[in-house]
């Protein structure tokens, strides 16, 4: 079984998002290893040293499990990429189908091209596609209340506040409280999809 909707390969202007490749694991690791302290107080405490969970090696790992998510219908993992250059991801997870029709989504990016852009225009691809072509209803991004670069992305977007986790995620070396935030198809549909809407925001 797939993913419905993916592999895709997703693009506006600079931005691209795609599957991983074998040769993103040397530009992947130097991305992750440059950006540890930008990075490390989000993320799922890792099993070993950053540098380990970060290596070359483990890259590979990490791919083999991103295309078994992709093979089981429970994910969509996709390579961010800004001019040409590897810069980051993004990701559905946690896919359902049937009645709920649903999935969260997850993303970082390298510091040295934060605040250009890049990655509400690629939340916006990525929710278009879900959509569409990945025929869900509605997605979910849950952030830590005190990360407020990766809320500014949402926001920045319109998507709606929901609610409030205490204790949602274990993060960084503890059970961390998130915010709970999420569009669903009705909330686009009339004005053209979330691109669309970021386009208006953009030019506004």
């Amino acid at each position: 079984m797939s993913t419905i909707g993916y592999p895709a390969v997703l693009a506006e202007g600079d931005v691209l998002l795609r599957p991983y490749e074998r040769r993103d694991a040397v530009p992947w690791s130097q991305v992750r290893m440059f950006n540890e302290r930008w990075l490390r107080p989000w993320e799922v405490t890792p099993g070993g040293t950053w540098a380990e969970s970060n290596s070359v090696a483990a890259f590979h790992l990490v791919r083999r499990s991103f295309k078994a998510g992709a093979r089981s219908g429970e994910s969509m993992p996709f390579a961010l990429c800004y001019q040409g250059r590897f810069v980051g991801h993004i990701g559905l997870g946690n896919i359902v189908r049937r009645a709920f029709s649903s999935a969260y989504c997850g993303y970082w990016i390298d510091s040295r091209v934060a605040g250009l852009g890049i990655m509400p225009t690629a939340l916006a691809l990525l929710v278009d596609h879900a959509f569409h072509a990945g025929r869900l209803h509605r997605i979910e991004v849950n952030i830590r209340p005190e990360n407020k670069a990766s809320r500014r992305v949402v926001e920045k977007l319109g998507l709606r506040e929901e609610g409030y986790h205490p204790h949602y995620m274990y993060i960084d070396g503890g059970w961390r409280d998130h915010v709970g935030y999420a569009v669903t198809w009705e909330d686009l549909n009339r004005e053209g999809g979330l691109l669309a809407r970021w386009r208006r925001v953009r030019t506004s």
